[in-house]
């Protein structure tokens, strides 16, 4: 009997988990190929909303995935293992050994054989090597984090209610670092969450004095990698929301009294979200000599396929990707719209590859950036595809556009059915508890 392949995908982020149940459902199911997605991590949430689960605006119960019951029902195997790094002669990868809460062995140190390999790990907060940024500031790179960071949030107005002396200097201010998507979008988010979990019984604290949000940026203007037009509508809301923004403010240190900035400027803060850029991941060094960039990124040709091992595919945030009709060097940018179209490829391109045939290459297509400003409001520029321009939207279409590329991803990893459903339940469930996470 002919062994079937094993196809390895390393990370359940938004491109991983949309490959890994889309083969599923092909070559899984057909029992054509062996699929297995390896994750840390138990559930998947779409990390462009985990803004919202550390603000608290969103039930992040409602919205995750969970790995085990997916893989199930979509005919790939999960495995909870950390990349530990790569045997290239082997065709091994070695995963660390997993605790849990507790420190006991969730999962021993295991070795797992592939005949295919997707390397989809994702992105890390860069801090640039700025002291203090470990103890001290929240980076919102997990569902994790993102938890901590809020019980943190409604633990300190909870705090600040109850106490008989006087707010500290610093006491409930939030400095945001890094004024890209997540943290404009952050900011706006806090400034509706907060007033809303004050009004869950916080009668001593008064939302026009005791919000205040400093979102702090290196840069010359906030959303550096946006058009200078979606830049200065995201700042007119927030400016609205009453949000401090600092521009070209380095920040030198994170302490536990707040921020310090380069110049000497103290920003003093209760608690610090650090958000300023990404990079690769350290366990991308170990992956049997597979070129990497200076991020840690592996530099991958137009296929997707690493350049020194054809067997080994990567795609995401962790894949120096090259950007054609760009000027030599450019690479396609981090993007959740980036991650879907690398999925979508790879889903075409695995099987041919399993059969010897050419391999065709990926061309990012652009259709815009939409940063979400709360509930109800967007601001952005989509592609239009007449004048092969770019027409910009705010206000409730823009955030209903923005809510739709959501949809688009559970659709692509759980159908319209079920997608349709969960949306429903998520309205009843909205209109019968409290609009906000209250711990």
């Amino acid at each position: 009997m002919k062994k079937i392949p094993n196809i390895v995908i390393i990370g359940g982020g938004a491109s991983g988990l949309e490959l890994a149940t889309r083969l599923g459902d092909s070559l899984g199911k057909r029992s054509q190929a062996h699929i297995t997605l390896i994750d840390r991590e138990r559930s998947h949430i779409w990390k462009p909303k985990l803004h919202e689960v550390a603000a608290g605006s969103m039930d992040f119960t409602l919205h995750e995935i969970d790995y085990m019951a997916h893989a199930h029902w979509h005919h790939f195997e999960y495995r909870i293992g950390t990349l530990q790094s790569v045997d290239r002669r082997q065709r091994l990868v070695h995963l660390a050994e997993n605790l849990d809460a507790e420190g006991r062995q969730l999962t021993p140190a295991a070795a797992v054989s592939y005949n295919i390999l997707v390397l989809a790990i994702g992105s890390r907060t860069n801090d640039f090597g700025v002291a203090g940024v470990d103890p001290y500031a929240v980076q919102l790179d997990t569902t994790e984090q993102a938890k901590r960071f809020h019980q943190r949030l409604v633990n300190a107005y909870i705090r600040a209610n109850t106490q008989s002396s006087p707010l500290t200097p610093g006491q409930l201010h939030i400095s945001i670092v890094g004024a890209g998507a997540t943290g404009v979008e952050l900011s706006a988010e806090l400034h509706n969450s907060i007033r809303e979990l004050i009004s869950y019984g916080l009668g001593n604290l008064d939302p026009d004095r005791h919000i205040h949000i400093n979102l702090i940026e290196a840069s010359p203007r906030i959303l550096p990698a946006l058009s200078e037009k979606i830049a200065e509508g995201a700042l007119a809301v927030l400016k609205k929301f009453r949000v401090n923004v600092l521009t070209s403010a380095q920040v030198s240190e994170v302490t536990p009294e707040g921020v310090r900035l380069a110049d000497g400027r103290m920003i003093p803060s209760e608690l610090v979200v650090w958000a300023a850029g990404i990079r690769a991941q350290r366990c991308l060094q170990q992956t049997g000599g597979l070129e990497i960039n200076r991020l840690n990124q592996l530099v991958v040709t137009p296929t997707l396929q690493t350049t020194s091992d054809p067997d080994i595919f990567a795609m995401g945030d962790c894949a120096a990707c090259p950007w054609p009709g760009k000027p030599e060097g450019t690479l396609v940018p981090p993007r959740a719209q980036a991650a879907h179209q690398q999925a979508q490829l790879l889903n075409r391109s695995i099987p041919r590859h399993l059969n010897g045939e050419t391999l065709e290459n990926y061309r990012y297509r652009d259709y815009g950036s939409l940063v979400a400003l709360g509930e109800r409001w967007a601001t952005g520029g989509l592609m239009g595809n007449i004048s092969r321009g770019t027409f910009f939207v705010e206000g409730y279409l823009a955030r209903f556009m923005y809510n739709m590329l959501y949809k688009s991803h559970q659709i692509s990893t759980k159908g319209v059915w079920k997608t349709g459903l969960e949306w429903l339940a998520g309205k009843i469930r909205r209109n019968t508890g409290p609009r906000v996470k209250l711990h």
